[in-house]
């Protein structure tokens, strides 16, 4: 099956203009985010509306504005929104310190790199953030580097690939929430087959990570923590797993931790309420670029560049796995071009719902491999916030911990394997 229309190839140009001001700021100034990127798109959606004289510019806007007030975007943005309020809201009443602290406490002296994997992948699935665990942990990373022969780079890589585990499965990562609503499905739903097909990678690198530190030991100094300052987490997974609106599912969270906090004195109440403020703040730059690019978007699909790319994609597929492979690409390429999964999420994502429309691809999937193999390459290019950061805090190059990322590496292979065997078999199409 093929895309009839073969589209307009010229209507891409403001995502080349995007693509410039990105990756050519960054070679040239050594930083990939030294350029604003809301401000390359907004230079891009500007273009956007500069093209097509045979339209209005009236018209065009209209157009963007159909595209960047659409259900699902203004859904996302709801979202992205008290999803940072509750991260924010649980980290000021200690719930990160707690989490950390209580995982230290029960890591085998023996199996250091195991544990802090495990850590990891526990805290960036509490916090939704691969930032926020690397911050958290790396410190931790490099004081037992210090006391073991442990390298600093097998360290800092089992720290990101831990988070990005999270990452890639929580129910409050902004990678999940893009790739659950650009594809039309249950946060829950795609959850599951996410986390199947990702599960024999963890488990292979916690085989992996116990042979290379086999031996090692440290001290690690052992804080006090709290559980229940922990339970906010564990309320929003068990809460989110057992199918409540994702809405509701945060709005409890944030009530319940503000609770918390209340309680044992690390709030009044007006610093709840202006730690909600400020976590709603923090996500203040990725929902107005989900509303960009989405109105940027719908004017270049206007215009037929969006016909063009699905003709370009689709014109050899011959089958399911090849549109499924060709779905991997398509969310690869662009994690690279961008250097962030879910800006990436957020432009192929589209594009990816036609895909798996025209193939008949259940939208559960579509949305794990969105997920998957744009948090693989994120874990693998140097030029990416979570390498640069690591490398930071370890004063060591990005690039040092290629050979070390294991997790990045596994999930990837796991999704290759899962669309050659075609991996899970669905009764039923999965429901927004």
């Amino acid at each position: 099956m093929s895309v009839d229309k073969k589209g307009n190839p010229w209507a891409l140009f403001p995502f080349l203009v995007f693509l410039t001001l990105f990756i050519g700021s960054g070679i040239i100034t050594g930083d990939f985010y030294s350029f604003p990127v809301i401000v390359a798109i907004a230079i891009s959606a500007a273009v956007a509306l500069a093209m097509n004289h045979k339209e209005s510019f009236y018209k065009k806007v209209d157009v963007f504005c159909r595209g960047a007030g659409n259900t699902n975007i203004m859904l996302m943005v709801m979202i992205f929104l008290l999803a940072g309020a509750f991260s924010e809201v649980a980290k000021g009443m200690g719930a990160v310190d707690s989490t950390v602290n209580l995982a230290l406490s029960v890591v085998p002296q023996n199996l250091l790199m195991v544990g802090m994997f495990i850590i990891a992948c526990f805290i960036s699935l509490s916090m939704g953030t691969s930032m926020g665990t690397i911050v958290a942990l790396a410190p931790i990373g490099v004081g037992i580097s210090e006391q073991t022969d442990i390298s600093l780079a097998l360290s800092m890589a089992t720290v990101i690939g831990g988070s990005m585990f999270g990452d890639n499965l929580s129910f409050i990562s902004d990678t999940t929430i893009a790739a659950v609503r650009t594809q039309n499905t249950k946060m829950k739903d795609k959850f599951k087959v996410n986390f199947w097909i990702v599960l024999p990678a963890a488990i292979v690198t916690c085989v992996i990570l116990g042979l290379l530190t086999m031996g090692q030991h440290a001290e690690i100094t052992q804080h006090s923590y709290d559980w229940v300052k922990i339970l906010p987490y564990l309320c929003v997974l068990i809460t989110a797993l057992i199918g409540i609106n994702v809405l509701l599912v945060l709005s409890i969270g944030i009530i319940f931790a503000g609770v918390v906090g209340l309680v044992d004195g690390s709030y009044q109440v007006m610093s709840v309420i202006q730690q909600v403020g400020e976590g709603m703040a923090g996500m203040y730059e990725i929902a107005f670029l989900a509303i960009l690019i989405a109105g940027m978007v719908e004017v270049i699909r206007h215009n037929g560049g969006i016909d063009f790319i699905l003709y370009a994609v689709t014109k050899n597929i011959k089958s399911k796995k090849g549109a499924e492979f060709s779905i991997a690409s398509l969310i690869g390429l662009t994690d690279l071009s961008t250097a962030n999964n879910t800006i990436s999420i957020i432009i192929a994502g589209p594009l990816v719902k036609n895909i798996a429309d025209q193939y008949d691809i259940d939208p559960r999937k579509s949305a794990s491999l969105l997920d998957i193999f744009s948090c693989s390459i994120q874990g693998l290019i140097p030029y990416g916030a979570q390498l640069l950061v690591a490398a930071e805090i370890a004063k060591i190059s990005p690039v040092s911990l290629l050979p070390y990322s294991y997790y990045p590496i596994l999930i990837g292979i796991c999704g290759v394997i899962a669309i050659l065997i075609g991996y899970p078999k669905f009764s039923t199409q999965g429901n927004k």
